[in-house]
């Protein structure tokens, strides 16, 4: 048996890179949504920074954990055919990427041009779609990991 403490077992696990750096871009995002909802209930422009931060934070460290996603499928699951809820978990992955990126473009556009606590309809819609699928991935992912009952 392994110890918890060991390096190896830190490093080299199959997939643990991936398992423990998608948490990141996920809370950060979420958090981003409710600093943004909160910045647009009382009208506070320190709510909205730190908003924009939690989505700059998140669109970062969404490229590591799609990286090492990628690198998950290929050792842990041994490059298998992507298909059924591989595929899925990919393409809702992508999906999430591309919907982070494009929530942090738009608050970066809006606090350089209409003011810090500017907000669209289009991004907050975009802001849920993107924990909609968020959700749907994290919990693809499970399968996948063999958390949820394992593929």
């Amino acid at each position: 048996m392994m110890s918890p403490f060991d390096w190896r077992s830190v490093l080299l696990a199959r997939h643990a890179q991936h398992v423990v750096l998608i948490h990141f871009p996920i809370a950060l995002f979420i958090v981003g949504v409710l600093f943004e909802l909160m910045a647009l209930w009382r009208k506070r422009e320190e709510f909205a920074l730190v908003a924009y931060y939690n989505f700059c934070a998140a669109a970062i460290f969404s490229l590591p954990a799609a990286v090492t996603g990628i690198i998950a499928w290929q050792w842990a699951l041994e490059g298998q055919r992507v298909k059924g809820t591989l595929l899925l978990h990919l393409a809702c992955a992508w999906a999430s990427v591309v919907v982070i990126w494009t929530v942090w473009f738009l608050a970066r556009r809006a606090r350089r041009t209409a003011g810090p606590t500017t907000v669209s309809i289009l991004r907050i819609v975009l802001e849920f779609i993107g924990i909609g699928l968020l959700t749907l991935t994290g919990h693809l992912g499970g399968f996948l990991s063999g958390v949820n009952g394992g593929v």
